[in-house]
């Protein structure tokens, strides 16, 4: 698919080619030198059958799809200890695992009890242990969440996989397209279908408190905005003006939507008050400002411009009601996504080679690509800021990606019938 180098290919032209009810699947693309050597050995099962999810192989591929972490193979597991009292150090030592993870899992009336342990092997020291009980069909929930305890505990960095993600997916030919917004697990399981459609779905955006998301979609003929409860699949038209109606962000309090329209003239940023339905127009000039993001302190916003000629960020301060332009390396940079703690803004930045997810330091202005792909688009950070998703071209196909922070590792997301795009990563769900 042939990008179109315009402003407007981050509102309306990120088109679906794609697909499916089917969950994502994984496949590791590069993994990182400084990776922490672990083992996660399988747990024990207390009963009788085997259980419907392998956890430790769960925390395993969590673990590795980090890029922080490289889980040993089961094949070069000397022992498979079940409790930390089981554990000889030195054994661990000589298969230069720096950290273990052992565990069990008991059946307890209509669920399970999962009881697990990470140990420093060269500290010969138990650094956590924790008893778990979830539902029968809730393992694969418990395994994101010894992997999030796991991941915090020897990084101190809270762990990101028991959150979701959203995306959007297409099926058919281009005369007889289908369209579909899905909610999923983080490692791309789980996939719940949220809208479905025969007309495009654009731009997801997860509420702060995880539990609606904001979308575009042009069912009614044109572009409108629509807010959804996930829960209770309610939703109401938050928008549907003549012309654009685009790029909705949440901001951090949840009381406002920040977005794209097109009804006074060209697209500037508005801001919406989601209890009264009252609109602040914060840009007014000729150029096409679109694709919002909230800064984490909620006293600013990045938005793209083509103000200066070609698309650029800028930065609006709600304080003075002035917009700054913010990068100036290269001729096109769109997208601008903040890390968590404001430092940092993921984008998509253009060279000789096409078009990649990349960070720049906002202390230091540096600019640093992490993708090698060359259609990236949509990037959406981790609400622990460790890895950014997004969609790119793998081949004929669209699939996410995923790049770890520092560029290091990655991974993708195809989906077994088709392309997909539009990727949201959701906040921490509590």
């Amino acid at each position: 698919m042939k990008r179109v180098v315009s402003i407007m290919v981050g509102l309306w032209l990120a088109l679906y080619v794609s697909l499916a009810n089917a969950d994502l699947t994984i496949e590791i693309t590069k993994g990182s030198d400084q990776a922490i050597p672990i083992a996660v050995v399988p747990f024990a099962t207390q009963g009788q059958g085997a259980l419907p999810e392998d956890i430790a192989q769960i925390v395993s591929d969590d673990l590795a799809r980090s890029g922080q972490f490289s889980p040993l193979s089961r094949g070069s597991l000397i022992a498979q200890p079940n409790r930390s009292e089981d554990v000889q150090y030195r054994d661990w030592r000589a298969v230069d695992s720096n950290y273990l993870v052992v565990g069990q899992v008991t059946p307890q009336g209509d669920g399970y009890s999962v009881q697990f342990e990470l140990m420093d092997i060269y500290g010969e020291r138990r650094m956590i242990g924790e008893v778990v009980n979830v539902g029968r069909d809730q393992l694969r929930s418990a395994a994101h969440y010894v992997s999030d305890k796991v991941f915090e505990a020897i990084t101190g960095i809270r762990g990101a996989f028991s959150t979701r993600i959203a995306y959007v997916t297409a099926q058919g030919a281009a005369d007889n397209r289908r369209y579909a917004l899905h909610v999923a697990d983080a490692d791309g399981h789980n996939s719940q279908q949220i809208l479905s459609s025969q007309q495009p779905i654009l731009s997801p955006a997860w509420s702060p408190d995880g539990n609606k998301l904001a979308y575009v979609s042009f069912e009614s003929g044109r572009p409108a905005i629509y807010i959804q409860d996930l829960a209770s699949s309610q939703r109401i038209q938050a928008t549907s003006f003549e012309g654009i109606n685009g790029a909705p962000a949440w901001s951090p309090d949840g009381r406002q939507l920040a977005m794209s329209l097109s009804k006074d003239g060209q697209p500037e940023i508005y801001i919406m008050d989601i209890a009264s339905r009252s609109f602040r127009r914060l840009t007014n000039n000729s150029a096409i400002d679109t694709e919002p993001d909230w800064a984490p302190d909620g006293q600013s916003l990045v938005f793209t411009s083509d103000r200066s000629g070609g698309p650029q960020l800028y930065r609006y301060n709600l304080a003075n009601g002035q917009a700054e332009r913010i990068t100036f390396t290269g001729s096109y940079n769109s997208r601008g996504r903040f890390s968590p703690d404001g430092e940092t803004l993921f984008l998509i930045h253009r060279d000789d080679q096409g078009f990649h997810v990349a960070k720049k330091d906002l202390e230091t202005d540096r600019m640093t690509i992490l993708t090698d792909s060359r259609w990236d688009e949509s990037p959406s950070v981790a609400p622990n800021g460790s890895m950014v998703i997004f969609a790119t071209q793998q081949g004929n196909r669209g699939v996410l990606g995923v790049v770890s922070a520092d560029g290091n590792a990655s991974y993708r997301l195809p989906s077994a019938q088709g392309d997909v795009r539009e990727p949201a990563w959701s906040p921490f769900m509590n």
